[in-house]
């Protein structure tokens, strides 16, 4: 309880704040509920609850949505996040988060200045041949100049905004409390695992605070790219055919991944090479470009295909404003802040749920899904049912009218009316696939993502059964098993060891019951408090009356207050050895 009261004295500022927005837009009852409205009341701090009223007339996503931008950047990015959530929140949700724009004024550049002074150990002017104090574009946590080295490459300027972590560490502190409240006393929400939503938020925001992080992690997909070539390309041979070509330093990359400059780079600012290219949003200048958007849609789908299935790390936000059109009909993808990754198993179950929408094999569609939705309580043949009939009802359509992002939508929308949610890693790698295919039909109305998909996928299911593979995984299996055996004998004698001295104890975490012990502590927390106001009231009462002429007195003292002095004697010896107990009953 110290420690909450404590917490809630440092937040108090920004708890007023956002106590005030969340009134101001009809979620009072919510305020009430986290306990935000007493804390803030017995800090004397007003909430004016009749300003709820203005926005009554709000549909309740449209009321969120307002809401999280009015909060700030924490809760702006939160929306962003959930917006890639749509296993849990029906598509109008989903459309008012994808509404969510990361765009501030621009912080005081003499701020600005005096943060890059201390990050770069001089001031920017004298670092760079040329910096320009008009950013290029201001968002929530940061924001970017364009500078010029001496040796005349153009660089842009990553600055995280002055203050912004102590705010953001206070916002997480209050979502992680709600996310807490939402569990424990919701059992419709605890289905969706608010908790480790919010953790798995938590993570992601304060990985993109960290600017050296997304230049690692730029660094990594660049790798991955080395001496990448698009199979459609042209100019490149194909099979059995000799052509002569540049050597392949001279040819220039098809997939851009911004250079990094690690001597200027650090947590709060990173220093990237400036792409001088077309931005995504701007398709006409695609057009008098010359660019051929058929090849930049189908280069595209397969640079991000090959991250996801290949790789297995990828850039999670592909949308068009974090995508350049350069010359050649090459394509540079820049901000990393915030990534995906996906294990062996995950590449494989997805490989195996794309196959099977693809090639209309509900069963194996089925499984997938099933693996990803864990071991909760369902309807599991209601599930499967529904799952084959919506595989089965595009047999026969053809393969360049799928629409995979539209598949993918409907079969979590199944998931959602099922009450079952998906881990964060897949619903975040859902929504970059839909994201792309979105691109890809902007660039070019007959893209087809399913053929363009299809022959990476049956590489990569290919390549899991080559001979390799399977001794590689064998092996693999073979060893833990191994591994697991060995330990066996130590894990059996720590377990009898343990019986044999009575120490074997069976942890059993209920959680309504664990909600019940945490009040009784809690009103044993506010009794011992008022135990201890008693004895000093009596203390600090006995001295008065101690000074007091007259009443009766016994071995020449007050009678009263020596009687209250040993009452407060009597009341300590006994907390304390109430206490000491407890300790010892642990």
């Amino acid at each position: 309880m110290l420690w909450q009261t404590l917490t809630t004295a440092r937040d108090l500022g920004r708890l007023h704040d956002i106590a005030s927005i969340l009134i101001r837009y009809g979620f009072g009852d919510m305020v009430r509920r986290m306990g935000l409205a007493n804390a803030l009341e017995r800090a004397g701090r007003a909430l004016h609850w009749r300003e709820a009223e203005e926005l009554a007339h709000l549909e309740p996503p449209a009321r969120v949505r307002r809401a999280l931008e009015e909060l700030g950047p924490t809760f702006v990015k939160l929306g962003q996040v959930l917006a890639t959530r749509i296993d849990l929140f029906e598509p109008e949700w989903i459309i008012e988060f994808g509404k969510l724009q990361d765009s501030t004024p621009a912080a005081p550049w003499a701020d600005i200045r005096q943060q890059l002074c201390e990050d770069l150990g001089a001031p920017p002017e004298e670092v760079f041949a040329t910096f320009d104090p008009e950013p290029l574009a201001a968002a929530s946590i940061a924001q970017v100049h364009r500078a010029r080295l001496e040796d005349g490459s153009e660089v842009v300027v990553k600055v995280r905004r002055p203050g912004i972590r102590p705010i953001i560490e206070a916002d997480l502190r209050w979502l992680a409390r709600l996310a807490q409240l939402a569990e424990g006393e919701s059992p419709e929400l605890r289905a969706f695992r608010p908790q480790e939503v919010v953790r798995q938020f938590a993570q992601s925001l304060r990985r993109e605070l960290d600017f050296a992080g997304e230049c690692r992690n730029a660094e990594h997909i660049a790798e991955n790219f080395a001496g990448y070539a698009d199979p459609d390309s042209p100019g490149l041979p194909s099979s059995g055919e000799v052509v002569q070509t540049e050597a392949p330093e001279e040819r220039p990359a098809l997939i851009v991944i911004p250079r990094v400059y690690w001597q200027w780079t650090g947590e709060r600012v990173c220093v990237q090479e400036f792409i001088a290219g077309i931005s995504g949003r701007k398709l006409a200048a695609v057009n008098q470009a010359g660019l051929d958007r058929k090849v930049l849609a189908r280069r595209g789908a397969h640079a991000v295909l090959k991250m996801i299935v290949e790789d297995g790390f990828f850039h999670a936000d592909p949308h068009p404003g974090n995508v350049f059109y350069l010359p050649g009909n090459r394509i540079a993808f820049i901000d990393f802040g915030m990534v995906g990754r996906l294990t062996e198993v995950r590449r494989d179950q997805l490989t195996g749920l794309l196959l099977g929408l693809v090639k209309h094999e509900p069963r194996r569609v089925a499984d997938v899904m099933l693996d990803w939705t864990g071991d909760g309580a369902m309807d599991e043949d209601g599930l499967l049912v529904e799952i084959q009939t919506f595989v089965q009802q595009y047999h026969g359509v053809a393969l360049k009218q799928l629409r995979l992002g539209a598949m993918l939508s409907d079969l979590v929308a199944i998931l959602r009316q099922h009450q079952l949610a998906l881990p964060p890693d897949l619903s975040l790698l859902i929504k970059a696939f839909i994201s792309l295919e979105g691109m890809g039909r902007e660039l070019d109305p007959d893209f087809d993502m399913a053929g363009e998909a299809m022959p990476l996928l049956e590489q990569a299911l290919r390549a899991r059964y080559t001979p390799t593979a399977i001794l590689q995984r064998g092996w693999r299996g073979v060893s833990e098993a191994l591994s697991l055996v060995a330990g066996l004998p130590q894990d059996i004698s720590r377990l009898l060891r343990a019986a044999r001295r009575g120490r074997l104890e069976i942890h059993i975490d209920v959680t309504h019951l664990k909600r019940v012990g945490n009040q009784l502590d809690n009103a044993a927390s506010r009794l011992t408090v008022g135990i201890v106001i008693v004895i000093a009231a009596l203390i600090i009462g006995s001295s008065i009356v101690m000074t007091v002429p007259g009443g009766p007195t016994w071995l020449g003292l007050p009678f009263f207050g020596l009687l209250g002095f040993v009452g407060a004697v009597i009341g300590s010896i006994w907390l304390l050895l109430s206490i000491w107990r407890s300790g010892g009953e642990e």
